[in-house]
C-alpha cells in the first residue's frame, strides 16, 4: 500500500513539475492575435446616437421616431462596391465552375496532369504525390453545378484557364468552354457572349436567430443552402425609365473599364448578401495558406441602425452626413449626388452615377452615405419596428418579409432621401439602376467606443 501512494505522489510531481501552470488556474492560452483593419474599410467606433427623424418631420415621424440606440465598433467599406470588385466575384464563379466542368470531363476521359491538354485541370487528387495526410482526408472545393457526385474532390487553381479559342489545348476543353457561352443561334454580329443564367453561387449558412428560439432544433434543420445567379441585371437601365434612351449604359457600365471604380448596380438584395458570403469564403481560403494565420469575422450588410449611425459621421441630429441642413457648400458646391433642382440632373456635375470615391467623405472617411446609390441593409422593412426593437444593436430582418430596406438616397432622387433618417425599401428580388451596397465587419473587442465615459 504504501508504494502504491509513493507511486502517485511521484506521478503528481512528475505531471506538475512537466506543466506550465504550476498547478494554478491560468485559463487556456490561445494564439496571439492581432487586429488586422480589412483593406478598402474603416473602423466605425461603437457608440449611442440618436435615431430617426425630427419631431418636425410629420411624415417621415412616423415610421422612423426618433429613439436612442447604441451599436457595436464594426469596419465598413468606404466606399459602395464597385463594378471591378463584384467582376472579381462574377469572374471567380464563373471560373470555379469552368474548372469544375473541366475536371469532371477529364475524370470521364481518364486524363491526368501527365497527359497535357484537360488533364491539365484534373481534379487535384489524380496525383496524390504532394498532397498532405490532411488534403488526402478532406478537399474543399466549389461548384455551382449542384450535386454532381463529384463533392470533396479538390479542384486545380494552379493552372491558367484559356480564354482564347485560337490556343484551346484539345478537343475537350474547347467541349467544356462551349457550354458556357451562348449558343450560335442566340450570337448576332459574329460575336458570341457568355451564358451569364449559367454563373450561379452556392453557399450555405446557419439561421442562428431561428436555432436560438427553437433550442431543440436540430442543426441541420436550421443550415441554410442558397443558390444565387451573381451576375448583374443590366437591362433595369431601360426598364427603371420608360420612354429614355439610355442603351448606351446597359451596354457598358458594368462590364467595361471605363466605368470600373463607379459603385454597382442592379444587384438584388440576395446577390448582395451572397457577395458577402463569398468575400468570407475568399478572404478565409486565402488565410488558410498562412501558417499561424487566423479566420476573419464574416463580411455582411450593415443592420439599419449601423447604416445610419455610420452616415452620421459622429455628428447628433445632423440632417446628412456632412451636417445640413443644406445640400451645398458655402461655395455654392453641392455636397452629393442625387437630383436637384427640380430634374436638373447635371446641376451637381453628374448625370448618373459617379466615381465610388467622389465627393468629401463623412467625419468616418466614408464616401457617398448619401447620394450616388441607395444601398441594401441587412433588414426587413416594417413601418412600426422602431418602436420594437431593441435599444442596443437593434436588427430586424424577417426572412418571410421581401421588403428589405435601402437607405441614402441616390442620384435620381430629391434630396429628402438623402437625409439620414429616410427609409425606403424595395422587393429582395428586385435590382435597379439606382441601388447598390456596401459592406461591413464586425470588429472584435469592445474597446472601442466614441462616447465612452474616460476618466
Amino acid at each position: 500500500m504504501k508504494k502504491f501512494i509513493l507511486l502517485i505522489a511521484v506521478i503528481t510531481i512528475l505531471a506538475s513539475c512537466g506543466s506550465k501552470d504550476r498547478g494554478e488556474l491560468v485559463g487556456v492560452q490561445g494564439k496571439k492575435w492581432h487586429p488586422e483593419k480589412p483593406y478598402g474599410m474603416q473602423l466605425i467606433p461603437g457608440g449611442a446616437f440618436i435615431m430617426g427623424k425630427a419631431d418636425d418631420d410629420l411624415a417621415g415621424v412616423h415610421d422612423a421616431p426618433a429613439k436612442t440606440v447604441t451599436v457595436r465598433a464594426f469596419y465598413m467599406d468606404e466606399t459602395e462596391i464597385t463594378n471591378s470588385e463584384y467582376r472579381q466575384f462574377v469572374q471567380w464563379v464563373r471560373d470555379s465552375i469552368v474548372r469544375m466542368k473541366l475536371a469532371i470531363l477529364a475524370d470521364e476521359v481518364g486524363k491526368v496532369p501527365d497527359d497535357g491538354g484537360i488533364g491539365e485541370y484534373a481534379f487535384k487528387d489524380a496525383d496524390t504525390a504532394n498532397m498532405s495526410v490532411y488534403e488526402k482526408y478532406m478537399f474543399e472545393n466549389y461548384t455551382g453545378l449542384g450535386p454532381t457526385g463529384y463533392e470533396g474532390r479538390r479542384i486545380n487553381h494552379d493552372v491558367d484557364l484559356v480564354f482564347d479559342t485560337a490556343e484551346y489545348p484539345d478537343e475537350y476543353y474547347t467541349e467544356v468552354m462551349d457550354t458556357m457561352y451562348l449558343p450560335i443561334e442566340e450570337s448576332y454580329n459574329g460575336q458570341r457572349t457568355w451564358d451569364v443564367k449559367k454563373f450561379k453561387f452556392q453557399y450555405s449558412y446557419m439561421d442562428i436567430q431561428e436555432a436560438a428560439r427553437n433550442r431543440g432544433v436540430k442543426r441541420k434543420d436550421v443550415l441554410l443552402k442558397e443558390e444565387i445567379e451573381v451576375y448583374p441585371d443590366t437591362t433595369v437601365w431601360i426598364r427603371d425609365f420608360a420612354y429614355s434612351y439610355n442603351e448606351p449604359m446597359h451596354n457598358d457600365y458594368f462590364w467595361h473599364d471605363a466605368y470600373s471604380d463607379y459603385p454597382v448596380v442592379g444587384v438584388t438584395w440576395m446577390q448582395a448578401k451572397a457577395f458577402c458570403e463569398w468575400r468570407t469564403i475568399n478572404k478565409n481560403s486565402y488565410q488558410k495558406g498562412k501558417k499561424g494565420a487566423s479566420m476573419v469575422n464574416r463580411f455582411r450588410l450593415p443592420s439599419e441602425a449601423e447604416w445610419e449611425y455610420a452616415a452620421r459621421g459622429g455628428l447628433q441630429a445632423a440632417t446628412y452626413p456632412w451636417g445640413g441642413p443644406y445640400t451645398k457648400s458655402d461655395r455654392g458646391c453641392f455636397m452629393a449626388n442625387f437630383k436637384p433642382v427640380r430634374g436638373d440632373y447635371a446641376a451637381d456635375q453628374a448625370l448618373y452615377t459617379v466615381e465610388a470615391k467622389s465627393y468629401e467623405p463623412n467625419d468616418y472617411n466614408l464616401y457617398n452615405m448619401a447620394g450616388n446609390v441607395s444601398e441594401w441593409v441587412n433588414a426587413s422593412y416594417d413601418p412600426s419596428s422602431y418602436a420594437y426593437t431593441s435599444t442596443i444593436n437593434p436588427s430586424v430582418n424577417d426572412r418571410d418579409n421581401k421588403r428589405k430596406i435601402v437607405r441614402g438616397g441616390s442620384w435620381k432622387d430629391v434630396a429628402y432621401f438623402l437625409q439620414v433618417s429616410s427609409r425606403d425599401y424595395e422587393y429582395a428580388d428586385s435590382a435597379r439602376s439606382y441601388i447598390g451596397f456596401r459592406t461591413v465587419q464586425d470588429y472584435m473587442g469592445t474597446k472601442v467606443t466614441k462616447n465612452s465615459n474616460k476618466k
